[in-house]
This record gives C-alpha cells, structure tokens and sequence, in this order.
C-alpha cells in the first residue's frame, strides 16, 4: 500500500523567481532579467509543500545554449543561428556536468548554489527532480566542467562513418551542415559544421527545416537508422557508457529523480541496463518518462521507469472534455487503456510544452481546469504534475519573442510572469487567489486522504449513462469513502448519482444513511445509500463536490 501520493510541482526556474517587469520582446537577460536558484528561499519552499506537494521539477538545471556571452567565465560562446530564443532551449544541453549560469548569482559558484538548493530543498521536506536530456544535445556541445579523464561527447568519433556503434553522433560524410535558416545570424561569420551531425528529432540528412529540431544533434545509442533501426548493443555502445556515467554524477549531487526528455526516441534496451545500473548504488532515484506511443508504454515501464506521461491518453481527453468535443465518459475508456500500469501514469493539465489552459488557445478560463483538476487528481492512487502559475490560472498569453504568443509559457526566453510575482509577494487578483484556493484544497486532498493515497477507485458512470458533461466516481480505503462528482458545463446541474449494487459488494458497502462533508466547502449533506438506488447531488457550473463518509 502507497504511503503517500507522488505530486510533481514542475517549475521553469530561468521564471520562476523573476521579479523584473521590463518584459521587452526578445530582451536580453539585462533588460528582462532571470530567476535565480537563491530566489527558492526556505519560505519559498515552505509555501510549495504546503500545497500538499511531495517533488520539486527544476526544469532548465543543466547548463544549455543561450545567446548570453560567458566567455569572462570561461564558458564557451554558442553562436546564434543554432539557438532558439535570446535565453535559449533547455532542452539543447551544452554540458552535462554543468548547470546554467544565468541561475547563479555569482557564475563562478553556480554549482555550489544548485547544490545549496538541494539541501535547501531537502530541508523543506520536499523532492528534487530535474530534467535528463538523453536523446539530443546542442549542435555546439562542449563539456568544460566534466571530471577529470572524462572523454566528451564526440571526442573519439570517426565521422567518416554514417554510424558507428561506437560513435556517439551520427553523421552525413562529405556534407556540410545546410539548414533552411540564416546561418549568420547577425554575426560576421556563419555558423560551420562539416560533416553534418544528423538533427535531434531523428532528421538524418544535412538540412534540416525551421520545424526540426535544428539547434540540436542526436545521440546514437547503436540503433543504426540508416539500415532501418538495427540494434547494435554488444559490445556496449560508447554513448551508453558516458550517459550512465553522466546519470551518476547527478545521482550523487543528491537528486531524487529525473524527468528524461523524449524518453521513447532511445532504445528501451539503454534504460534496462542503465536504471539497472543506478539503482544498484541509488535505490530511490526515480525515473519518469515523456513517452507518447502507447504501445510503448510496457516496454518503458519495465526498462525501468517508474512514471510515465499519459498525454495521449488522460491529457487529451479531460482537454476535449473540457473544451466541450467529447462527453465525460471518454474519461472512462480513457483511465481503462492503462489500467494494468495505472500506478505508473502521470497525470497533468500542464505542462511546458502543452498550452495553459486559461489561454485563449484552450479554455479560456482557469475555472474550466476546476472539474478536471478535480478527476486527475483524485481518480487513481497514481502521480500528479502541477506547472508553476497553473495554479493561479497563469494564461501564457504574451508574445515573449522567440515563441510568440501561443498559449504557452516561454522557454525559450527571459521573461516574468505577473501570476508568479502576485504569488511570491503573496498579494494576488481576486481571480488569482480564487483559483489557487481550489487548488490547494484539492492538491491538499490527494495528498492526505487514505481513500485517494491507497484506496481503490469505482467508476460511476456506466450507470450515468445520461450524464454527459458530469463525471462521478467512489473511492474507499478501509472505512473511508469519498464520493466525488465534478461538473465540467458551464451551467448549474444536479446529478441524481445512481450507486450500483455492485459497488456495494466490490467496496463492501452497507445500505445506511449516511452523513457527509464536502471536503472542498466542509458542508455537511446527508444522503442514503441503497443499492441500485440513486444519491442527488447539486453542482455548481465548472466545479466539483468532494463527499466524505464512513461505511
């Protein structure tokens, strides 16, 4: 049985602490200024456990290519036709063993003080996951900060060869790198690459296009895709080698988990062998997997990943329900494509690269997250991700620069956001203030209910049939039960909730009256339960009631 349930706060952290609201389009980090690891005060840290979290998502830790010149600190200068944005991808790693140094006050001490805010971190009772980048890096890799006997990335290559098992890029022999972008950028010499590397997102020729991931270079893992993707694992692949080596570096900083980016695009037989491997000598790390093809998920989850994101499946369905373009019992087929793993599924609404979804390229409105909230987080005994603002009803609606306005927070430049500044002077809107309320109260319930930590779920709505913008579900852990209903119309409405007979013999039931509270609001309500009988239940538009009973 859970003792807990995993809720992910991830935090773009270049945002999160910026006070500065210069907010000039594609402004430099001296004109819009940049969050700093120190911003995460012990206070800072006390508020985000309180909201019932149990990780921290530093995301953008591992020092990625910018346009900001640190040459005076002996960091390499990247050029700007290979970077996306004046701050830059996080996900376009420069050196593994090093962190970003617009997150430090002083650039000389930038590891010191990442090091500091996983103790700070620690000491607040929360977890520290941060990003593993595995399947590319920056076109302009460079480690300067790795350990003493380390070979970098690239260093051994023959890029005569195509592929090499023991390569660790891929190469197009006898090409230079020819993208469809600009290759000066603004600088009096372009940018050269010869031969080409093929590009992150899997394109193995020399010019890849503006919706490519052009600013990157993938890593081969001895998959050979110029012969259809035959595996060569035996003898183990270099890259294997530096990527677990790299993998423990972070581990013994005191790291509680990775998020691996774009888990799916490196062999499942790496993950095997590396999670293996880790484990061994950090049994508590844990692994959680952007993977978006079903018919992968097993294979991940038995290479080792505790969690994975179920965007295809859950994401996409409470966004369609909540924009009105499907009924709420596609919630049902929804939670049953992956109810053999469901512990291993990752819930959210947000995230970095999903739109917000008070942004006018979703809902519109915060309170329409209300309902859906209310089902993701309390459905499953499974993980929960909240995006920092996200509970504030952060919109994502500015045109930032290299992004533009597009429903999302950028992450590709300096920026701040006025729901985080409000958050951390603790001075919100009434808007704002309303909607981190449910969702304190909410993210608070999953995180403290026995019926939710380690309760089984049943499933209402097969006997709901005429409900289809209303969901409702039970869950019960030894006496405990909770009765939840949420309404995703934008209307009143009152469901008279049917309770099978069977739900009283599979959650062991008894017909009684019985007297409840609304956890959400305290209100007490009576009901009487037989079974096949049905319970009335009032909601109001875009909201949810949370009932709690003894069996």
């Amino acid at each position: 049985m859970a003792s807990n349930k995993t809720i992910i706060y991830q935090i773009f952290t270049r945002l999160y602490g910026n006070k500065n609201t210069t907010r000039k389009v594609g402004g430099t980090i001296d004109d819009n200024g940049c969050g700093k690891f120190n911003d995460f005060t012990p206070t800072v840290l006390k508020h985000i456990k309180e909201m019932g979290v149990s990780h921290v998502w530093y995301t953008g830790v591992i020092r990625h290519a910018t346009m900001t010149d640190y040459t005076a600190y002996g960091i390499p200068r990247q050029h700007p036709a290979v970077v996306k944005g004046r701050a830059g991808s996080p996900y376009a790693i420069t050196d593994y063993y090093d962190v970003d140094p617009d997150l430090a006050v002083d650039v000389d001490k930038r590891m010191s003080e990442f090091e500091s805010l996983i103790a700070r971190t620690h000491k607040a009772g929360l977890k520290v996951i941060i990003d593993f980048v595995p399947n590319h890096v920056a076109r302009q890799y460079q480690s300067i900060c790795k350990p003493e006997g380390v070979h970098d990335l690239g260093q051994d290559d023959d890029p005569e060869q195509g592929f090499s098992p023991q390569n660790n890029f891929y190469y197009c022999p006898g090409q230079c790198f020819s993208p469809y972008l600009d290759l000066y950028h603004g600088e009096k010499s372009p940018y050269m690459e010869y031969p080409a590397k093929a590009t992150g997102n899997d394109c193995f020729n020399n010019a890849p296009g503006m919706n490519d991931w052009y600013e990157t270079v993938k890593l081969n893992y001895g998959l050979d895709y110029y012969a259809g993707r035959v595996g060569h694992f035996d003898p183990i692949p270099d890259t294997w080698n530096k990527i677990l080596d790299i993998l423990l570096f972070w581990a013994s900083k005191g790291i509680d988990g990775f998020r691996c980016d774009m888990a799916e695009m490196v062999p499942a037989a790496f993950w095997q062998w590396a999670t293996d491997t880790l484990h061994m000598r950090y049994p508590d790390v844990i692994f959680v997997g952007e993977v978006y093809n079903p018919a992968e998920y097993r294979n991940y989850i038995n290479a080792g990943f505790d969690y994975l994101y179920d965007k295809v499946g859950m994401y996409d369905t409470l966004r369609a329900v909540m924009c009105g373009g499907q009924s709420t019992h596609a919630i049902t087929s929804a939670w049953q494509q992956t109810d053999d793993i469901r512990q291993h599924m990752l819930y959210f609404l947000e995230n970095h690269d999903e739109q917000r979804i008070a942004s006018q390229q979703f809902s519109g409105d915060a309170r329409k997250g209300v309902p859906a909230l209310v089902v993701s987080a309390l459905l499953q005994q499974n993980p929960l991700m909240i995006y920092f603002g996200q509970e504030y009803g952060e919109r994502g609606m500015d045109a930032e620069g290299f992004s533009g306005q597009d429903g999302r927070t950028t992450i590709f430049d300096y920026w701040s956001l006025d729901s985080m500044i409000h958050a951390l002077h603790r001075k919100y809107t009434i808007r704002e203030k309303y909607i981190f309320d449910i969702y304190n109260k909410v993210v608070n319930i999953a995180a403290s209910q026995k019926a939710v930590i380690s309760g089984v779920s049943f499933d209402l709505m097969y006997v709901n049939q005429q409900y289809q913008r209303q969901y409702a579900f039970l869950r019960k852990a030894g006496t405990e039960v909770l009765l939840v209903a949420a309404n995703f119309a934008d209307v009143p409405a009152t469901m008279d909730i049917c309770i099978p007979a069977h739900a009283f013999d599979y959650l062991k039931l008894s017909e009684k009256s019985v007297t409840t509270t609304n956890l959400l609001t305290d209100a007490k309500l009576k009901l009487t339960l037989k079974r096949d009988g049905t319970v009335p239940v009032e909601l109001q538009p875009n909201s949810a009631v949370i009932l709690k009973f003894r069996a």
